[in-house]
């Protein structure tokens, strides 16, 4: 019984081991296509590669393990805009990850919903590109502290989803990230 259990065992493993090599390649290229998607949404037309421009940066100096990519796009050498990751731990369903993008001045000019676990109907709803929730952040300035980045229930600047405030307020805490993760770009450089 011993000999036919690890005869299994190895098996199973080796099967394991044969689909992790088999699908990895494709995993990655499908999660680097989705990236530069959310990057081409985000940011003015660019004509470089921000993929090849990663920036580590950390939205808090005195945390700096934490950091969060930010992708440098630029037009004839010059930068239009940067594309921040962004990850959360405070929604409803779980983490989720966002791509802002900041024009240079500070000025949100999109986001992205890279990654969720929301409530299919309810918090979902981050995803949906033309809701005022999301387009309400396009032109709004979230690194001079003009803007309160959390929802009005909460006495901030930011309309919530009907019924979704859990995940309203995550979202605001993501935008909260990306904003101090702009902030410290010319910090780190």
């Amino acid at each position: 019984m011993v000999l036919v259990l690890t005869l299994v065992c190895l098996g199973a493993s080796a099967a394991v081991a044969v689909i992790y090599a088999v699908t990895k390649d494709p995993i990655a290229a499908a999660s680097t296509a989705k990236t530069n998607k959310a990057i081409e949404e985000v940011v003015p037309a660019f004509d470089n590669n921000p993929s090849e421009e990663v920036l580590n940066i950390a939205a808090d100096l005195q945390k700096p393990d934490a950091t969060s990519k930010v992708y440098v796009a630029k037009n004839g050498g010059e930068v239009v805009g940067y594309a921040i990751e962004s990850t959360t731990t405070k929604g409803f369903g779980g983490p989720f990850t966002i791509m802002v993008g900041f024009t240079p001045n500070g000025e949100v000019y999109n986001t992205s919903v890279i990654s969720h676990s929301e409530t299919p109907g309810l918090g979902a709803k981050i995803t949906d590109s033309k809701s005022h929730f999301i387009t309400q952040w396009n032109g709004k300035n979230l690194t001079d502290g003009s803007l309160n980045i959390s929802v009005k229930k909460d006495g901030g600047d930011i309309d919530a989803i009907t019924a979704s405030t859990i995940s309203s307020r995550a979202f605001c805490d993501a935008m909260q990230i990306a904003a101090n993760v702009f902030n410290n770009i010319t910090t780190e450089k």
